[in-house]
């Protein structure tokens, strides 16, 4: 089997870096590399002609998700025609729906990771990646009227509650309520 071309190995690694975000915020940074490299395509060899280790793509990782995350807030923002509170809005309309709590391999990074980079030491890139996606998203979500942190800690608990009762009336209660006090806040 020949060598693959430099732009073929620019392609495999964002391949791998993007499932690598889907499956780390769907299963946990615990999915094994030959998990991660079959759901990319790829042999398990190839994850080392890429990486150094899977520490180094979970920092990858984490930063394509919050870059992600970033890019739908500008892209909420244009929407709205830079109408902030719109945007804002409809932010909270999407994030504290059933689709967004079903599907976490295309969903927020922050509620997603939290646990799997609780557990990162205090020196890894992903955590400080972590640290200024959650910064980031608190200053888009700050309404003058709501602190930014307060209304992402309530879309979080709310998520990640919603998600742990799923198949239970009080999933979609979770989600209503922190709809209601979001909206009504805001």
């Amino acid at each position: 089997m020949g060598r693959v071309s430099q732009a073929q190995a620019e392609e495999n690694r964002r391949r791998v870096v993007d499932t690598a975000s889907r499956l780390f915020r769907e299963q946990g940074t615990q999915v094994s590399v030959a998990d991660l490299m079959k759901a990319a395509g790829l042999t398990h060899g190839a994850f080392y002609k890429q990486f150094a280790s899977k520490e180094a793509l979970v920092d990858e990782a984490t930063a394509h998700a919050f870059a992600e995350l970033a890019e739908r807030h500008s892209t909420g923002l244009e929407q709205y025609d830079g109408q902030r509170a719109a945007a804002q809005q409809g932010l909270i309309d999407a994030y504290l729906a059933v689709e967004h709590r079903d599907a976490p391999a295309d969903g927020c990074p922050v509620a997603a990771l939290a646990t799997d980079i609780a557990r990162e030491g205090a020196g890894r890139e992903a955590r400080r990646v972590y640290a200024e996606g959650v910064a980031d998203f608190a200053d888009f979500l700050d309404s003058g009227d709501q602190d930014g942190i307060v209304r992402l800690c309530t879309l979080f608990g709310a998520l990640v509650l919603s998600r742990a009762t799923k198949g239970s009336p009080l999933s979609g209660e979770i989600l209503a309520a922190a709809h209601a006090a979001l909206s009504d806040a805001g």
